[in-house]
């Protein structure tokens, strides 16, 4: 699902999209303190399923950006967050989807984006994979159990390394970097290895993933995710709001590359 948020204070802003992304972490969330930036993305995106919008703002106000989204995009899903009821009637008049009062809170959003007035169009990524926070992978917004538990480590291991190929003897050491003993993990790795390549053959996405003699590695741009986004887009005004300090938090090895999201945040 593709989401925006519009609030022209940046830390009511930065509170919605939050969370939006508690909500709906499987979702593709952009943030605008200006509507005519909002109006633009959407120009170059070809629209969005929801847009939240705020109802008091300088300029084109949160009513007016809903009747210009609806007249471009007649099927996007407008809900209104407000600290005031007054605009209800004229929000339900121009058949919005929802309206928030704030303060604004996942359990809302939940509510909301589960009776939507249009069913959200499928996007052609089906595919999103959260690292911010705990590590997890959602296939048409339902989390992935795999066969193998190594399974999920070594795909979050892969998209830490962001398209660069592994090998197997270096995979082995960041997944089993805690074994003190000299065992054996070829066949381990063979099968998890078999059982991720299967799982994305099986679900359209044999292309994502690059095998060689020993070494395997992922194609970054056939799935949607939350720490790629943020890597291209953090200076976008709303997107750096996504990343609170914690990075694939159940993964010592991750330790490395949060230490480095921690320089560029701080």
């Amino acid at each position: 699902m593709r989401i925006i948020a519009v609030d022209d204070e940046k830390l009511a802003l930065e509170g919605l999209m939050t969370e939006i992304a508690l909500a709906a972490p499987d979702s593709e969330v952009r943030g605008f303190r200006r509507p005519m930036d909002a109006l633009q993305w959407c120009e170059e995106n070809n629209g969005a399923d929801v847009a939240f919008l705020d109802i008091e703002m300088p300029g084109i106000n949160g009513v007016s950006l809903a009747s210009e989204l609806i007249r471009r995009y007649p099927n996007i899903n407008i809900i209104f967050t407000t600290g005031y009821d007054e605009y209800a009637v004229e929000a339900m008049a121009m058949r919005a989807s929802g309206y928030v009062l704030k303060p604004v809170t996942a359990d809302k959003i939940r509510t909301e984006l589960s009776n939507l007035r249009n069913p959200a169009e499928k996007r052609e990524e089906r595919l999103y994979i959260r690292t911010f926070g705990t590590f997890e992978v959602f296939l048409d917004g339902k989390p992935v159990k795999f066969r193998y538990q190594k399974t999920k480590e070594l795909l979050a291991w892969l998209v830490d390394r962001r398209g660069a190929l592994s090998t197997n003897k270096e995979i082995a050491s960041v997944l089993w970097e805690n074994d003190t003993l000299d065992n054996d993990h070829t066949s381990y790795l063979k099968n998890i290895r078999t059982d991720l390549v299967n799982f994305l053959e099986e679900n359209g996405y044999g292309d994502a993933v690059i095998r060689e003699r020993g070494a395997i590695g992922i194609v970054t741009s056939r799935f949607g995710c939350d720490y790629y986004d943020y890597l291209e887009n953090k200076d976008v005004e709303g997107v750096g709001s996504l990343f609170k300090g914690e990075y694939m938090s159940q993964y010592a090895w991750a330790e490395f590359t949060l230490g480095t999201l921690m320089g560029t945040y701080l």
